[in-house]
């Protein structure tokens, strides 16, 4: 089994990754099932010399990572599409998984993001979160943003990310792609030196660490677009986290700073559709007095009242979205009522028995 026919393989059956991990075949998945791409299965030794094309095809040292055992990266592949890399240990053998990245930025409307998500590009300033599950869209849904930023504002992007993924092109931003570890130390580092590269947008791969996230809230509160990701589904729990990794002294003092720098918390999972396709369900919460009060008061548990009253405000809970998925027939009541944060209110709505 060669490298090259197993990328081509998954390009081909619009594969979202290749699995190369011993004892198996190497896998893709489609729509969320695995399918065999190797007639039979791989040995450790077939397994280090495949990640090691890898390694060769992105112009890569693979020392660091034989030596931790972990690592991220990108590489592109000319006339076929860009790759991200997770190359890990697992059971002393060498493993791989691999994302496929289209080198054409996604259209927002088949990836069924809605327009609400897209008028994030219409913001001047404060920051705008995009939250959810690993893969569960947010690099796409970042991507469809930023390309509809520079399709139509004159202005500086800076992108920081951990591997890149989607490339842009200039169209009528001028676009800084940096990947860390490459073209930058860190996140923090990297976040404060482009606070001096005079940026009208910042993209922030993702925020780790307190001292990156009060970072971030500053760029936010001093003029610029701030557009980051947090590994948590919910706008409550998104500033729960935030809130948390501060310590006990100095939360009150960040829950005030967070009510005036925040915009918007775009949540968002992907479900398995009746056409077999994985669909998009959306959480959004935009700030009002209400929702800002509620974060300086601590009363974050209220907030969800809010977003599902909030529709004349472009504001939609994650059980409304899911709702009129299943009503426009995209997915079935089963997966509905799984995929709701109130299952039982969700069977009643459907109209679905216990």
């Amino acid at each position: 089994m060669e490298l090259l026919e197993c990328l081509r393989r998954a390009v081909k059956d619009r594969a979202s990754d290749l699995f190369i991990v011993a004892g198996g075949p190497v896998c893709e998945k489609l729509e969320g099932r695995l399918a065999a791409v190797s007639e039979g299965r791989i040995f450790p030794q077939e397994t280090e010399r495949l990640i090691m094309e890898l390694y060769t095809l992105a112009g890569r040292d693979p020392a660091g990572y034989l030596q931790g055992g972990d690592d991220d990266f990108s590489l592109s592949v000319p006339e076929l599409a860009r790759f991200r890399v997770n190359a890990y240990r697992q059971r002393g053998s060498l493993a791989a998984v691999v994302r496929v990245v289209a080198f054409e930025i996604p259209d927002w409307k088949s990836c069924g993001i809605p327009e609400q998500v897209m008028e994030l590009a219409d913001m001047r300033h404060g920051m705008v979160l995009v939250t959810g599950t690993a893969g569960s869209g947010k690099s796409t849904t970042q991507a469809c943003v930023i390309d509809r930023i520079n399709r139509t504002r004159e202005c500086h992007i800076i992108t920081l990310e951990d591997p890149i993924e989607y490339l842009h092109r200039d169209v009528r931003s001028i676009v800084s792609q940096r990947e860390i570890a490459i073209d930058t130390g860190n996140y923090l580092s990297a976040l404060r030196a482009c606070l001096r590269q005079a940026p009208d947008v910042i993209l922030l791969g993702e925020m780790r660490d307190a001292e990156t996230i009060h970072t971030a809230m500053t760029a936010a509160e001093t003029g610029h677009l701030l557009i980051a990701t947090l590994h948590t589904r919910g706008a409550v729990n998104t500033i729960d986290r935030i809130i948390d990794a501060f310590p006990g002294s100095q939360q009150e003092q960040i829950r005030t700073q967070l009510s005036m720098a925040l915009q918007t918390v775009v949540s968002q999972q992907l479900l398995p559709g009746r056409n077999g396709k994985l669909v998009p369900a959306f959480e959004i919460m935009r700030m009002n007095s209400a929702v800002r009060s509620m974060i300086r008061d601590n009363k974050t548990h209220q907030i969800n009242n809010v977003i599902a009253a909030g529709g004349g405000e472009g504001m939609m809970s994650m059980d409304q979205s899911v709702l009129a998925l299943c009503r426009a027939g995209e997915i079935t009541a089963e997966t509905a009522v799984n995929a709701a944060d109130n299952a039982d209110q969700m069977r009643r709505r459907l109209g679905c028995g216990e």
